[in-house]
């Protein structure tokens, strides 16, 4: 039986191993994991037919062993927390509506939250006096309005985010795993959302040091997580945008603060509401908009491919299908039904040859419907 985002039951213990050994292979991110399922059926016959996939692809790999799966598991129920899959009751249902959602994550706390009337607040690690002072009042009045506060544990405004929600409850999500937390300055803060009552989150196994691209695979979570996002002060170039581009993506509201012409931290802000953000001068503000706010509205909209139920799963690639579709993709993301309509590729022989190239390294999905050749 096919385990897939939609189930409401628990996954069993082997299951959860199988999962996390699939997830934490090599090149394997959380599109190919979901595809490997539609096409296997299962995480353990996707594991058995892995090595064979692989090599048609041109680059054998091989799954984590059982044995470190289980090291993992045992290691994060040292730190209070436990590995939580798509599809299970405790996952955070917003999250699993965007495209590309972690198919495991690791979790600590987080029990008695609201996990429904959510709102992502992120800004500048430098933050001015106003900023944080901006920042505590929101968080402070979206908590008390019963909303939980989502950011990412950063310097500055992430800071007085979760400081200012910690009495009513907050999330912090992290670009590494539980071990590695990032600042260093922030384990405190780590310790007293738990202890508050709050949760901690992140996709990254134990042992992961967070590199600088770990941070934007964090901001789509602080934004998956969220009915909406707050931008309190942002340079032109940050990741704080990068988490407002994320949420627009996602179908979520983007609320900005605005700031001085003269301060370069609230370019970015002034820069979004100028292209549509939201103003936003208090939490009311914030919340007029975020009440009526439901993400499972835009799913339809934005769908991962699949190909057709009906269609024969006992057709194998030949070599000048392969060709084909190599000859079909670009740089630029085309839609596979295009590429199914232009190449004559079958939608089944379409996903398996999608999946050897993928594993292969050498193309890339956006939205979960568009696929183009990896150009790095």
């Amino acid at each position: 039986m096919m385990q897939a985002a939609g189930m409401t039951t628990e996954l069993t213990p082997a299951q959860r191993i199988a999962w996390l050994r699939l997830i934490r292979t090599d090149n394997i991110g959380p599109v190919t994991f979901r595809q490997l399922l539609k096409r296997f059926g299962s995480a353990e016959a996707a594991l058995e037919a892995l090595p064979a996939l692989s090599a048609k692809a041109g680059r054998p790999m091989t799954a984590i062993s059982q044995a470190r799966a289980e090291d993992e598991i045992a290691g994060l129920a040292r730190y209070g927390a436990r590995l939580v899959a798509q599809g299970e009751p405790a996952y955070p249902r917003h999250l699993g509506l965007i495209p590309g959602a972690p198919p495991l994550i690791s979790l600590a706390g987080g029990e008695g939250l609201d996990w429904h009337r959510t709102v992502g607040i992120v800004g500048a690690r430098n933050a001015s006096t106003a900023g944080v002072k901006m920042t505590r009042m929101l968080a402070a009045d979206l908590g008390a309005a019963g909303f939980t506060v989502v950011s990412g544990l950063a310097r500055g405004i992430d800071t007085a985010a979760h400081r200012a929600s910690l009495p009513t409850g907050t999330i912090a999500v992290l670009a590494g795993g539980f071990d590695c937390i990032y600042p260093n300055e922030n384990i405190p803060l780590a310790h007293d959302i738990l202890d508050n009552g709050g949760a901690l989150l992140t996709e990254m196994p134990l042992g992961w040091e967070p590199r600088a691209r770990d941070f934007p695979r964090r901001n789509r979570l602080v934004s998956g997580l969220s009915l909406g996002v707050v931008v309190v002060e942002a340079a032109k170039r940050s990741g704080s945008l990068i988490t407002a581009r994320l949420a627009l993506e996602q179908n979520r509201d983007v609320f900005a603060v605005p700031g001085s012409p003269l301060d370069p931290r609230a370019e970015g802000g002034n820069l979004l509401i100028q292209q549509g953000g939201r103003l936003v001068t208090n939490a009311a503000d914030i919340i007029e908009v975020v009440s009526s706010a439901d993400p499972a509205r835009h799913v339809l909209f934005d769908p991962e491919w699949e190909p057709p139920a009906d269609d024969s799963v006992d057709s194998e690639p030949v070599a000048d299908e392969r060709a084909r579709l190599l000859n079909a993709l670009s740089s630029t993301p085309i839609e596979v039904d295009e590429l199914i309509v232009q190449t004559g590729i079958a939608p089944h022989v379409m996903q398996i040859l999608l999946l050897e190239l993928d594993i292969g390294g050498k193309v890339e999905w956006s939205s979960g419907q568009l696929v183009a050749l990896r150009h790095d």
